[in-house]
């Protein structure tokens, strides 16, 4: 047996241990950080098991396909995945995730925040443990607002920011490029005004597609007038995260939206006391913002050789103390309460902007729990792009996009 065991390791490339029978050891592939996935996995090894870790590409589609055709293949070399919210309910709906026991699915649900917890979800089951999870909030230059006279104790609108740049020589910083990034703007900003991209997407190609409503017209109106004001960075239709908080910290910099990670990038040692932070810009004056909702998501493989472990592993990888070192290393901060308890993010960030983070991901707005997600979030960015196009017709022309991809009669 021992032999045999060495065969399948060698052959699979999965890690082994020990030459006879010793503890497995679980691959975990993760996405690219700063380390805090190496030391959660160093915490995590024991007698029973070790945690190694490879790290998949930078971009979150090269992740999802690189997982999607290996575990496809049956690969027993993944044991544990890091996975991003939106691909979350196509892996579970192929079949490429392992089964949660119950109770322990509960206990991930209960610890986690709610928008944690629904991207997580996929038809009523907990198929991932939220690991960590990432919002946007309003960045804004206190200079800047202080210049335009807005008062940012109070909730701001997306025409109120978008007028207070114009008027005073300053650029706004979104993520507006053809990518995903583009996708969780569009996303917020219907969700902001009491819409939503999909329902029903149980139904899977035969979801509804809802985004050519009154909130989508909104969402289309705020980028129309952006695109047309003195806000608008010349780089507009290839911003990204990076991009854009390049245009924050320079001299027309006035307002950003961006993830969490803008404070570690742009406070005290770039802007000093010159950053402040305020909620989401809201879409429609008077209705609650839905910011951005991104993380991580950790999910076993169907096709591991380890899959006790690696589920029994979960609870240690996800327990709030790991979710603290990891956004003690990384900045991604954590998907539960518990996981802001920890000492050392106390040290990390204001106390105001902590409540800010929380309060963010207490309301915000997961991308549409789809196994098709991918082909939604592609149609749209062909019909969004370039954002100086979009009008008040945008809305149905991807509504009816979509709708020709998922039925197979148009091609990406």
């Amino acid at each position: 047996m021992a032999v045999a065991a060495a065969i399948v390791c060698t052959a699979s490339l999965a890690a082994c241990s020990g030459d006879d029978g010793g503890a497995p050891e679980l691959t975990w592939y993760i996405n690219p950080d700063a380390g805090g996935q190496d030391a959660v996995a160093e915490a995590c090894s024991t007698d029973a098991y070790t945690i190694s870790t490879q790290v998949l590409p930078q971009d979150s589609s090269q992740q999802r396909i690189q997982l999607a055709r290996r575990i496809a293949a049956d690969d027993p070399s993944i044991d544990l995945m890091s996975l991003d919210p939106p691909f979350t309910a196509e892996f579970a709906n192929a079949g490429y995730l392992a089964e949660i026991p119950q109770d322990m699915q509960d206990a991930f649900r209960e610890q986690a925040f709610d928008s944690a917890a629904e991207a997580a979800t996929w038809e009523d089951e907990l198929v991932v443990a939220p690991f960590w999870s990432n919002t946007q909030v309003l960045w804004y230059r206190k200079s800047f607002v202080e210049k335009a006279g807005i008062d940012m104790d109070q909730p701001v609108t997306w025409d109120q920011i978008i007028q207070a740049a114009s008027e005073n020589g300053g650029k706004i910083g979104v993520q507006a490029n053809k990518y995903e990034g583009y996708s969780v703007w569009i996303n917020a900003l219907i969700s902001g005004a009491g819409g939503q991209i999909a329902s029903e997407t149980d139904r899977g190609a035969d979801a509804e597609i809802d985004i050519a409503s009154e909130a989508g017209q909104e969402a289309a109106r705020v980028i129309e007038e952006l695109t047309a004001s003195e806000a608008a960075p010349a780089d507009l239709s290839v911003s990204n995260e990076g991009t854009s908080g390049t245009t924050f910290g320079g001299d027309q910099g006035s307002f950003l939206v961006n993830w969490t990670y803008i404070w570690g990038n742009y406070g005290d040692d770039r802007l000093g006391d010159d950053i402040g932070f305020a909620r989401y810009p809201q879409t429609v004056e008077g209705e609650e913002s839905r910011p951005p909702y991104g993380g991580i998501g950790i999910g076993v493989s169907s096709s591991s050789d380890n899959e006790e472990e690696a589920i029994e592993a979960l609870e240690c990888l996800t327990s709030p103390e790991n979710q603290g070192l990891n956004a003690e290393l990384t900045q991604n901060m954590p998907s539960s309460e518990a996981g802001y308890d920890q000492p050392a993010l106390k040290e990390l960030f204001p106390p105001e902007l902590v409540a800010l983070f929380q309060e963010s991901l207490e309301t915000a707005a997961p991308r549409t729990v789809s196994p098709y997600w991918s082909d939604m979030s592609s149609a749209i960015q062909s019909t969004w792009h370039p954002p100086s196009a979009v009008d008040q017709e945008t809305p149905e022309q991807s509504a009816n996009f979509i709708e020709e991809i998922l039925n197979g009669d148009s091609l990406l």
